[in-house]
């Protein structure tokens, strides 16, 4: 899905919470529920409880190698295309006590 690839190259960067990623890719916090729950059922990602915040990471022990060997290629992928891009410059600006007090 598109939109899980989006998400696991977000999480390139940092880690984040489902608002941040919600506030970025334009979806209902339902549906990128969703893609990390997933995700994290996939074991591509974790959560972190921190506080009042669950924070999103790329998981970088998964049990699985498949899974290994494809999160240790993510960086080739599709690293040029303007939307991936764009989303990782949105990441760096979003501010979680603004999109999640919403």
């Amino acid at each position: 899905d598109p939109n899980r690839l989006r998400i696991l190259k977000m999480l390139q960067s940092k880690s984040l919470c489902v608002c941040e990623i919600t506030d970025v890719l334009k979806l209902t916090t339902s549906t990128v529920s969703k893609h990390l729950s997933i995700l994290k059922d996939g074991g591509f990602i974790l959560e972190q409880k921190n506080g009042k915040w669950v924070n999103y990471l790329i998981n970088p022990r998964p049990s699985d190698p498949r899974i290994s060997s494809l999160i240790s290629t993510l960086d080739f992928w599709i690293s040029d295309d303007q939307l991936i891009i764009s989303d990782k410059q949105k990441v760096q600006k979003v501010d979680r006590f603004k999109v999640c007090s919403r």
